[in-house]
């Protein structure tokens, strides 16, 4: 710039101002310049080392979390999404005989053998029990997985620990759990042929005793006779007490559900153990509450097996005063049996161990009892098995009570044979004189229930001074002597009474003589059934014969009748002679015309024969289950396939010695209509001939 250009400026006052403005703008914006440079240099510094320094607190995490890794006893590796490992602490490097960078890229499936079932862990996590083959050999290893995020993408982490010693033992059990159970499918089928061995020259011992007791014998022999019966039978409770418990312990209790009558089921029990009972002047008495279901639902051979076995051992174990059994509601839906005695009682000390296996007890004086000790664990057993429980309670001398609580569940649909009618006995004045711990007791609950009035006495005194306020009927238990219950009666017939009734044993009933004789209208068999009672009282049993029968007597009189003259024709089919011998001898008996096949084959020809009608028609046929040719199962299906439609159904009966419900079950799946198991029941065998046709030869 000229001189002249640079004076010119300085000459121009506005122009300097602007100039100096300019100026100092410039330097203004220089200064702000610097100062922010300033403060940007300090951020990015403090960021830097605040960068610098997490970065150094992560490598200082990594090496604490790689340090607690190596030092852990458990087993960590992780594995990327392709299932290669990508990285392995030190232990389980070890485990597996390598150096951890060995590792480090090798498939996760190179080492792993088998793999468990995996279940949920923790929120996030997976368990895992894997085989892997290691240094040490096969180890099962326990894995709580999880998912984790990497800069390379998801991985999977895994800590676990060896389980190698658990894995063992649970594999070890169930072994020993495999082996049990084919075990006690073996015993089973041990026990079944067992059964059906010992069964058959059991069945011919106790038979041809049968057959020899009906022959001539003098006192002696018929001692002899009675005597081999007798061992008989208690072999053959004791052979069913074991087989029933072998097949509880191998699981194979099967309980059946179908309706029955409850109080028939309880009344046959104690008519079955009466003779026993009062064979040592013992009474035995039943009561059934009103409210309790006439039919229920259930097994209603397990429960009588129950019943037999408590009422069995109350009558063992009681020699005075009398063994009742009673039935009554234990609260909703629950059925109570309880059997109680006057025994000789059980220790408190005792009361539990009872109902253990081959457990015995003894009476206080040191007398034993037989048996094998195992009808009691039978017993809570099979209650158990109905969702039900047996429990007991004793006074040491006085007796005791076992009661057994099962479901109630009534039949849908009721019998009109189960009906029962009671009299009304409103304003009846009722007098019932015995020493009776059970069967006065309990008639006069039924009596009362009815709406009778009740005296119950125990002697011929009370009696005497209750009838002086007059009475209508007069129950008098013979126990109480013969000249005082004749007293008692004409007492009764004096004081008003329209009705009266001796009470008698069988024992009692055949030295008694006629009832009529000795002032008695009627007579009622002790255990007294309740629909004979109401018919007694109510005189609905007309006719002097009918009337002065017992249930059993008047069974054997009607069925002794012939009333059509023909003879019933019965196909036996039985491979063993003297079983054969002794089911035909009893058809015999019963008047029966037989023809005997001595195998599955000929008894097919036979039936054959009838259905083609070149033989007269059968009205039974009897095949023994195992028999040579053609075991009777397979006859049984034959026969129901050439009967076909339209023609006459052929009633079929197998005979076994085996007796588990598995052979009942196949016998009716095959076609059978019945089953009845050796050594044969004489009753429940003319039980299966035609009515009609039942007479006895004697």
């Amino acid at each position: 710039m000229s001189n002249d250009a640079f004076n010119t400026i300085w000459q121009s006052p506005w122009l300097v101002g602007a100039m100096l403005v300019v100026a100092v703008t410039l330097i203004g914006l220089a200064y702000h310049a610097r100062r922010v440079m300033a403060r940007r240099l300090a951020a990015s510094e403090a960021e830097i080392v605040a960068l610098v320094g997490r970065n150094q607190t992560l490598l200082a995490s990594e090496s604490r979390y790689r340090s607690l890794a190596e030092v852990r006893s458990e087993f960590i590796l992780r594995y990327d999404s392709g299932r290669r490992i990508t990285y392995a602490n030190e232990a389980f490097a070890k485990l597996m005989g390598h150096e951890r960078e060995d590792l480090k890229g090798v498939p996760l499936n190179t080492v792993v053998k088998d793999i468990a079932p995996s279940v949920d862990g923790a929120v996030g996590s997976e368990r895992i029990d894997e085989e892997l083959a290691t240094a040490q050999g096969m180890r099962w290893i326990a894995w709580e997985e999880t998912v984790i995020e990497t800069s390379r993408g998801p991985e999977w982490q895994r800590i676990g620990r060896d389980i190698t010693d658990r894995v063992t033992s649970e594999r070890a059990l169930e072994e020993g759990r495999r082996k049990a159970e084919a075990a006690n499918v073996a015993k089973s089928r041990f026990l079944a042929t067992v059964s059906h061995e010992v069964r058959t020259p059991l069945n011919g011992i106790l038979g041809m005793a049968d057959l020899l007791g009906e022959t001539h014998l003098d006192p002696e022999q018929a001692t002899y006779v009675r005597a081999i019966r007798t061992s008989g039978d208690v072999l053959l409770s004791l052979i069913d007490e074991i087989l029933d418990f072998s097949k509880i312990e191998a699981g194979k209790l099967e309980l059946t559900r179908a309706p029955f009558n409850l109080r028939a089921l309880v009344e046959s029990v104690v008519e079955l153990l009466a003779p026993r009972a009062q064979g040592k002047n013992v009474e035995i008495a039943t009561y059934i509450a009103e409210d309790v279901p006439a039919r229920i639902m259930g097994d209603a051979d397990r429960l009588r097996q129950v019943l037999m076995n408590l009422a069995g051992n109350a009558v063992k174990f009681t020699d005075k005063g009398g063994v009742g059994i009673r039935a009554e509601l234990a609260g909703e839906g629950r059925l109570r049996l309880s059997i109680l005695d006057t025994g000789t009682g059980i220790p408190t000390s005792r009361l539990q161990d009872i109902f253990g296996e081959f457990e015995q007890v003894d009476e206080p004086t040191g007398r034993r009892h037989g048996g094998t000790g195992l009808g009691l664990a039978i017993s809570r057993r099979i209650a158990e098995g109905m969702n039900g429980a047996i429990t007991v309670e004793s006074v040491l001398g006085r007796g005791s009570t076992f009661s057994v609580d099962i479901p109630l569940h009534a039949a849908p649909e009721s019998d009109p044979a189960d009906v029962i009618e009671r009299p009304d006995l409103t304003g009846q004045r009722i007098l019932i004189a015995a020493d009776s711990p059970f069967e006065a007791p309990f008639l006069a609950t039924q009596l009362r229930a009815a709406g009778g009035t009740l005296t119950v006495v125990a002697t011929e005194e009370q009696a005497t001074a209750a009838m002086a306020a007059g009475v209508d009927i007069a129950i008098i238990d013979c126990a109480l002597g013969d000249e005082r219950a004749r007293r008692l009666a004409a007492a009764a017939r004096r004081a008003g009474a329209w009705r009266t009734i001796i009470l008698l044993s069988p024992f009692e009933r055949r030295d008694f003589g006629l009832p009529s004789a000795a002032g008695f209208d009627v007579f009622l068999i002790k255990p007294v059934r309740t629909r004979s009672l109401f018919q007694q009282i109510d005189g609905w049993v007309g006719g002097e014969l009918v009337q002065h029968q017992s249930a059993l007597a008047a069974e054997r009189m009607l069925a002794g009748l012939q009333t059509t003259g023909q003879t019933a024709r019965v196909l036996l089919a039985e491979d063993n002679e003297i079983n054969a011998l002794l089911t035909l001898k009893a058809l015999e008996h019963f008047g029966a015309k037989v023809d005997w096949a001595r195998d599955g084959r000929r008894a097919l020809g036979f039936a054959k024969g009838m259905l083609a009608g070149r033989m007269p028609a059968y009205d039974l046929a009897l095949l023994d289950v195992r028999m040579p040719e053609l075991d009777g199962l397979e006859v049984v299906r034959q026969i129901r396939a050439l009967e076909g439609e339209g023609k006459k159904r052929l009633p079929i009966v197998m005979l076994t010695a085996n007796a588990f419900a598995e052979d009942r079950q196949a016998a009716l799946s095959a076609g059978a209509d019945g089953f009845l198991a050796k050594p044969l029941d004489r009753t429940k065998l003319k039980a299966w001939l035609p009515l009609q046709q039942q007479r006895e030869v004697m």
